[in-house]
């Protein structure tokens, strides 16, 4: 039986609840239709949200079986939405369910994988997923499986195998998470202009950040912390 065939079996008996977090409305508008378009499945899109403040409110008020919650948000990131949201990943006193995090992100870098499973989320997979496996996967998450793309699931598994605790950078945990974002950004070729634009922040805040980040990394300059960034796999 094929991934979408399970997912069709399984939404014949009862229907997965899930909260899109994504701060590109198109990326939204896209899963959205991708996922309704199973609609035998079962799955129910109850809201959307496209930054860490919304999405906290959404999943929070809606209280969905399944978060599909991206990386990189405005407002501190997928990282930050997973902090505040811990009371939900657990089963309520009144006897809600668990609300469970699958993460569904452009980035494959390690870096992020390791940063939201640490958080609390179920699985992990890039937007290269197509529309009758991103379905499986959710129905695969709501049971209470963890997900991952195949390539991601090495990084995981990496992390854990020699201690319970993943590695620590050092040099990367000086950094806010805030930093971190623009770090990436700058990384990835981006203009102060268009960072805070991305980031919803001022162009002298991203100055502010990235003299920051430069001094707490003891590095000289944006193209030194460019191949910082990409020998650690965060670009």
């Amino acid at each position: 039986m094929t991934g979408t065939e399970e997912a069709a079996g399984a939404g014949q008996d009862r229907q997965v609840r899930v909260v899109l977090v994504d701060d590109h409305r198109m990326f939204r508008t896209g899963v959205r239709a991708e996922i309704g378009e199973t609609g035998r499945t079962g799955i129910d899109v109850v809201g959307e949200a496209d930054d860490v403040e919304q999405a906290v409110a959404v999943v929070t008020a809606a209280r969905p079986d399944v978060v599909l919650l991206d990386v990189h948000l405005p407002g501190g990131g997928g990282v930050e939405v997973l902090r505040r949201c811990a009371p939900l990943m657990t089963e309520g006193a009144d006897g809600r369910a668990a609300v469970r995090f699958l993460a569904l992100s452009v980035s494959d870098a390690a870096e992020d994988v390791i940063g939201v499973i640490r958080g609390g989320a179920r699985g992990y997979v890039t937007k290269t997923i197509t529309g009758s496996d991103l379905v499986a996967a959710i129905f695969r998450v709501s049971d209470g499986d963890a997900v991952f793309s195949p390539r991601l699931a090495g990084f995981v598994l990496d992390a854990f195998a020699a201690t319970d605790t993943p590695p620590v950078d050092e040099d990367l945990d000086r950094l806010t998470q805030r930093e971190r974002e623009v770090l990436r950004l700058i990384a990835r070729g981006y203009a102060y202009k268009e960072i805070a634009k991305q980031l919803f922040i001022s162009v002298k805040t991203v100055e502010s950040h990235v003299s920051a980040v430069l001094r707490k990394l003891q590095l000289s300059n944006r193209h030194e912390l460019t191949r910082w960034a990409t020998a650690r796999r965060l670009v």
